[in-house]
């Protein structure tokens, strides 16, 4: 049992999302994530395994990521990878069978319509345990706070792609301390940096997605 989620996890850390996919090469023809998962759970193996294989697989290409050791098109085949996945442990979930670590609440700042890096953090999150609550793009803040008040004690990320959003971002994160400023809060995004994060009163900053994986679990309640 074993050796079948640590299968599952190789196929999330190398992309194979089934056995129909040709990528990655070395790989094809042989059972994916979503035939081993299948597998799996019919052999008994509980779905908290699981999601902790997946875990590791999703930390390890997270960890490649950061040292430019894999790039965004091998990032976004092990995303496809962990959904193939999710798609059968989400009625555990659901059900109460699998707790998850927390909430996490993320969008795009209002006047930013880009989502790839947005989606990217929210899969990769996901694929870490976490309840993943996506707003979308162009999020004012007041959908933000909302979304504070309907998840209780959930952690908030914020992304952008445009310089001329981070007057946004920013505004956003001043509107949601004032109503809830126990909220822990994460800026992402091109233009970017530790310092900026600060100046806007965001509690963490991360420039890629294992790095929110980081910091969500170092502030888990």
């Amino acid at each position: 049992m074993n050796d079948a989620s640590e299968k599952i996890g190789v196929c999330i850390e190398r992309g194979k999302v089934n056995k129909s996919s040709p990528y990655p090469g070395d790989m094809a023809g042989q059972d994916g994530a979503d035939e081993l998962t299948v597998s799996a759970l019919e052999w008994g193996v509980t779905p908290d395994k699981i999601l902790s294989a997946c875990n590791i697989g999703m930390q390890r290409i997270g960890e490649k990521f950061g040292r430019n050791e894999v790039f965004v098109p091998e990032l976004l085949m092990s995303a496809k990878a962990m959904n193939a996945v999710m798609t059968h442990l989400k009625p555990f979930f659901q059900s109460g069978n699998v707790k998850a670590k927390g909430k996490f609440v993320i969008g795009t700042v209002a006047g930013d319509l880009h989502d790839i890096g947005k989606n990217l953090v929210a899969m990769v999150v996901e694929g870490n345990g976490w309840e993943v609550i996506d707003l979308g793009v162009d999020v004012k803040p007041s959908k933000f706070i909302s979304a504070v008040k309907e998840n209780s004690g959930c952690i908030v990320g914020l992304s952008a792609l445009l310089t001329t959003t981070m007057v946004n971002m920013a505004k956003t994160v001043s509107e949601i301390k004032a109503v809830y400023p126990g909220t822990k809060i994460i800026v992402g995004g091109a233009p970017l940096t530790y310092d900026k994060a600060v100046k806007m009163g965001a509690d963490g900053y991360s420039p890629d997605p294992q790095g929110t994986v980081e910091f969500l679990n170092k502030n888990l309640l």
